[in-house]
């Protein structure tokens, strides 16, 4: 299987994943590449310029949308969402309208009309599925039971995402794989990026981009939990390569961790940070967010290793090297979306 001379749609194109992943593409000479985006939580000035890229600036679950998609497509990758737990939990209709709707409209379009689809990997969520623990963290497995209770509208209707995705995989023979992400970081997430999400988290979005601006800018680093929680951390770079896997070793009906497997504490990603930029302004240490019980975690990769033979290339530092970098020669572009939100900010 190839994506060469192949029709790509990337949903969510504009964003800091799927940019990402259009550039990969792109790599492999496609046909075409649409993009789909309707900017709620990215900017259009992050796909790349290319003849074979072609953008439709809106919603998914749009019908105007979806009617001017060509039913020709081969490979669909679905990373539109609302972005991310603490917009979800502000606002979870529009959760709600961003997260779920959206999927299961792509997903009904693609299986009544696109009768050429390869593959369609959906960006599922690895917090969705991740043990609930401030102890000692066992690597997550695809095939980790999943609770009814979760901390987040967000964790959700990432869950729903899937059911939907297996149902009709299961009805449809619908060519359906699974990609759980973990903590993505790296060159072109844009802090304050698209719309006022109704908090402050519109711009301080996940946490190595929100540390890096302060860092860069002399700020104090706030690290929830005393910074003792983990995560996995993947360079966008890599999570681009492992969805290109996803699409074309995949076995429909299966998911696949997209990891590290390295269990970093948010301290000590800080300290790193801190340490690359030069900045010397103590950390503040606070205890755990209200809402999340997740303190420790991090993927399993064995899966993903033996049946996609991916694995990731870029080290946390390297990564993060790369990505400071990237942030500094982008300051103008961060700091005019970051702006934007000012008068709610201060409001709030």
């Amino acid at each position: 299987m190839t994506i060469k001379n192949k029709k790509v749609l990337v949903v969510g194109g504009a964003g800091f994943v799927g940019s990402n992943l259009v550039l990969e593409i792109l790599k492999h000479e496609p046909l075409q590449v649409i993009v789909v985006d309707n900017l709620i939580s990215s900017d259009a000035r992050n796909i790349p310029v290319s003849d074979r890229v072609i953008f439709f600036s809106g919603s998914i679950a749009d019908d105007n949308v979806l009617s001017n998609l060509p039913h020709d497509l081969n490979y669909v990758f679905h990373l539109a969402c609302y972005h991310g737990n603490q917009s979800s939990i502000q606002n979870p209709l529009a959760d709600h309208d961003n997260n779920t709707i959206t999927s299961l409209k792509l997903f009904d379009f693609l299986t009544k009309h696109c009768t050429a689809l390869e593959k369609v990997v959906y960006a599922a969520a690895g917090c969705a599925v991740a043990e609930k623990t401030y102890g000692e963290a066992k690597p997550t497995t695809e095939d980790a039971p999943v609770s009814l209770f979760h901390d987040s509208p967000y964790s959700i209707s990432k869950l729903i995402g899937e059911l939907y995705g297996n149902y009709y995989f299961q009805q449809y023979k619908f060519p359906f794989v699974k990609a759980r992400f973990q903590n993505v970081y790296g060159p072109r997430e844009i802090l304050g990026a698209g719309n006022w999400r109704g908090t402050v988290h519109t711009v301080w979005r996940n946490v190595t981009p929100t540390f890096i601006w302060k860092s860069l800018n002399g700020e104090a680093l706030t690290l929830d939990n005393h910074g003792q929680s983990t995560r996995d951390f993947i360079f966008v770079e890599d999570m681009a390569r492992g969805l290109l896997a996803c699409a074309l070793k995949g076995e429909p009906g299966g998911i696949y961790n997209l990891a590290s497997g390295v269990e970093t504490t948010i301290l000590s990603l800080a300290e790193t940070i801190n340490e690359i930029t030069g900045n010397k302004t103590e950390l503040i240490l606070k205890g755990a967010r209200d809402w999340d019980r997740s303190g420790r975690r991090f993927g399993s990769t064995e899966k993903s290793k033996n049946e996609l033979g991916f694995q990731c290339d870029v080290r946390i530092r390297e990564g993060l090297e790369k990505t400071i970098e990237w942030t500094r020669s982008n300051q103008s572009l961060i700091a005019e979306c970051m702006n934007k939100h000012n008068y709610f900010m201060n409001k709030g």
